[in-house]
């Protein structure tokens, strides 16, 4: 089943390579979407594909990178478009 699901991630998560962590664990899974700073000191990320893939890529945000530090993930759920490819970090 193709999900799809916006993050919206806070702590100490610009500046210690979340995003190239975030686009590495999403191309492993062989999701799609997007993932950018927010001028709020924020991470946001769109991720689609398959339900089980979209759930370890959760659980990778949730986690983060090593020097990084994750107050709160907020998720939601978005429409899955299914003509997304690719996953790539965005300004």
């Amino acid at each position: 089943m193709i999900v799809a699901r916006r993050y919206l991630v806070t702590g100490r998560v610009q500046g210690v390579g979340f995003r190239y962590f975030a686009q590495d664990v999403a191309l492993r899974e062989g999701v799609s979407g997007f993932v950018r700073n927010r001028p709020d000191g924020a991470v946001e990320a769109l991720v689609e594909g398959e339900i089980e893939a979209v759930t370890r890529v959760e659980r990778a945000l949730a986690q983060g990178p090593p020097g990084a530090r994750v107050d709160d993930l907020a998720v939601e759920p978005a429409d899955p478009t299914g003509r997304a490819s690719g996953f790539r970090i965005t300004t």
